[in-house]
Order: structure tokens, then sequence, then C-alpha cells
């Protein structure tokens, strides 16, 4: 495959940086491009944006000493350059909850006018079935050349968990699908060449957009499940921890554990991207009510718990979607500060992760003292490594300890007089 060493990829966020140090260590060369200045500079000086992304750091300095990496913000440019492009920008949702193409779009249009003849241009973004070859096909198409003729066009998901991208690119299958023979054959070949993982070639690029699809969307099934389960043991008076754990000795049970909500790029989002194209799909949209709506259950249960949430002033602790990673991408967070806010509580938001100003620009109020002056309640959101041995005594006022990961010791938050409360415990 020497004629593919010459790789583009396009988006360096938090998959797709480590995916370009991925294909600079396998010798390939690399342009990264990004809208974002101070992450093309930041590379460009051999430096990493994301610290806590492990092996990250490392792996750019390598990189970048040995001449393989470079970024910018000229894609069309970048791409002139380049045998193979890989996208990876976000698709998120809009109000409506539909898939928000803005940014691929843009991406795409940018690539058209970079494109030549050859060119293996590969999706790696989740995206509704379909996406790859009737959105994406036609807007390169706009550079006159033609995909099947002049292109070659793939999907292959990203299939990793921030914080260990680069581990998981050399464990996970590498799932290929392309338009055609041609496409799928030389996005085959530059996996092979570009990762350690086997390569997992399907009959097309609608199959492997169903296959991300399908992963997520199972994992936000599996965890409405265990938050139903959760609410029946509560019911019941038992442990529902204790239960999944029994359930799951029996080899045919792998049920997550309930919480507070499901936060992330992946699994709030994606579901709704197999729902855009299978509006009749019932599970799916069952799950999503079920966990979206775990953060009222847990604010009921403190509620009753404080005789009402009126004037009462509770801490959250943790803004990020899960422990020691500085993502809050559609947090549970923000849904239980909502639900807070709308009982009449004064809602403070505490993460070692997020400066108060940080916290601030998202629209929730951080403690000006930690611990604070005076709170009621603690909920505990996201368990990051500062807060397992949190001095829980240290919290003047503080009545009631939710713990929406059901992470804590219940003799631990007994033993300084607070109640303790689980979720479906």
């Amino acid at each position: 495959m020497s004629d593919l060493l010459s790789v583009c990829v396009v988006g360096l966020g938090r998959i797709g940086l480590p995916l370009a140090v991925q294909c600079a260590s396998k010798g390939l060369s690399v342009t990264g491009c990004d809208i974002d200045t101070e992450i093309v500079e930041t590379v460009n000086e051999g430096r990493c944006p994301y610290a806590d992304e492990e092996g990250l750091t490392e792996g750019i300095a390598a990189a970048y000493a040995a001449g393989r990496l470079k970024a910018t913000t000229d894609t069309a440019a970048a791409v002139q350059s380049c045998r193979v492009v890989l996208i990876v920008v976000p698709v998120g949702l809009t109000a409506e909850n539909h898939a928000d193409f803005a940014a691929l779009d843009s991406a795409a249009q940018a690539i058209g006018r970079g494109l030549r003849p050859d060119t293996l241009v590969i999706l790696e973004t989740t995206v509704p079935a379909g996406t790859t070859r009737r959105r994406l096909g036609p807007i390169l198409e706009s550079s006159g050349l033609r995909v099947g003729r002049d292109l070659f066009l793939a999907y292959s998901p990203e299939r990793v968990f921030v914080g260990r991208v680069l581990s998981d690119l050399r464990r996970y299958p590498k799932v290929v699908g392309g338009v055609d023979e041609a496409s799928a054959q030389r996005a085959v070949g530059f996996y092979e060449r570009a990762l350690d993982a086997p390569v997992l070639r399907v009959a097309g690029c609608e199959t492997a957009e169903l296959v991300k699809l399908a992963e997520t969307t199972y994992r936000d099934v599996n965890i409405a499940l265990a938050n139903e389960l959760a609410q029946v043991a509560d019911q019941h008076g038992v442990d529902v921890t204790e239960v999944i754990d029994a359930a799951n000795s029996q080899p045919f049970s792998h049920i997550h554990q309930p919480g507070v909500g499901v936060g992330g790029h992946c699994i709030p989002v994606y579901p709704r991207f197999l729902l855009e194209r299978a509006p009749n799909a019932r599970l799916p949209r069952a799950a999503r009510d079920i966990n979206d709506g775990m953060a009222r259950y847990a604010v009921d249960k403190l509620a009753a718990a404080l005789g009402g949430l009126e004037g009462k002033t509770v801490l959250i602790l943790g803004l990020a979607y899960r422990p020691d990673v500085k993502e809050a991408a559609h947090s549970s967070a923000f849904l239980l500060a909502r639900q807070l806010s709308a009982a009449g509580a004064r809602v403070l938001v505490h993460d070692p992760q997020f400066a108060a100003a940080e916290i601030a620009a998202l629209g929730l109020e951080a403690p000006s003292t930690f611990p604070p002056a005076h709170v009621d309640a603690l909920v505990v959101q996201a368990l990051h490594k500062e807060y397992v041995d949190l001095d829980l005594a240290a919290f003047a006022g503080c009545r009631v300890v939710l713990d929406g990961r059901n992470a804590l010791s219940r003799e631990a938050v007994e033993s300084v007089g607070m109640q303790y409360l689980g979720i479906g415990r």
C-alpha cells in the first residue's frame, strides 16, 4: 500500500487526534486538520491538548520528533497532498433531537475543494445509516469527481473510549464497509497498514453504519433495564447492586449498572440517529425516555428525604459525564440541575476538572469555596478520584447524600450522621 502513505485526518478532537498519532506510529505521514487554531498550534509544537488521554502526550511527541505529524486549518490544501482522508468531525443533535450535520457538511465541502482522483475517503464519525452513500458522497462529488469512478469511499465507525483511545485502536476489530468493492478493498488495505487490530469487513457502508448504532443502542437499552430494575428494587426494599451481581453470575446475563442518567457523546445521541431512520422502533425510544427520566426519579427521592427542596442548597459533585475525564457532553449533571432548580433548590456544581468560569459558561453555578459554607445535600454525579475519600464531615449542614452512581459506602456516609440514598438501594 505504498500509494496510501500520506494521510489527512479531518477533525483533531479526542478521537481524531489519537487516530492521527496511531497512523503516524505506523510510519505514515499524517496531516491533521481542524478549525480550532489553538489545537492546531499545540500539535505543531509537539504538545498534547488532551492531557488526560492515556499515551497521547508521548505519542504526539514521538510523531512530531519523527516529522510524521503536522496540523493545519487549511483542509483543502491538506487533502490535495494526501491519498487517504479520514473524517472524524462531530455529528451531534439539534434541539429537535435530529442529527446535526453542520460540521460534517462543512468538512466535506472543504475536502471536496482539495480532492484529487484516486483518493480514498473514509468516514469514521457515527451517523444515521445511509449517510455515507447518500449525503457525504454527493457533497464530495461537487468536486467534479465521481464516487465509484474517480474516488474510493468507505465507512468505518470509531469504536473507542475517551481516555484510552490508543489502547482501543490496538485491540478492537475495525469494522469496514465500502460503497463498492474497490472502495472496500482499499479501505481494508489501509487499516491493515495503519492499525494493529484485526479488520472486519462487512457487506457495505450501510451495514457498517448500523453496526455502531446497534452497539450504542444496546448499551442504552441495557442501562434502561438496570434503571427500571433499580426502581423495582426500591419498591421491594432490596439492593439492586446485589441483584445485578447475582444475576450476572449466570453466563447469559450481562446487566449494566443503574444511575442518575447516561451522558457523553455516544449513548444519549446515537440511539436518536437510529430512531431518525426507524421512527417506529419502540425499544430504543423507551430506553431514552427511561434513562433521561432518572434525574427526576433521583431528585424526587432527595425531596422526600429532605421534606421538600424549596430553599435548600444542593451540591452536585461532578460536572463531567464520567469520572476523571474533562468532558461534559450531555452530562446527567445538567438534567439533575434542571430538576433540582424546578423543585426550588439552589444548585451548586463542583468538578475538579473544570474551573469555576468554565462551569459558569455552561450555565451552572460553582461554589465560591469547596466545601461550601453550607449545603443541605450532596449528589454524586461523577465519582472523580478526588471524591473517593472525600471528608463528608466537612460539609456543614449536609443531611443527605444521594449516591447517583452507587459508588459510595453507605456505612461511611451514615457514620457522619448523614442519610444515604442510592439508586435502587
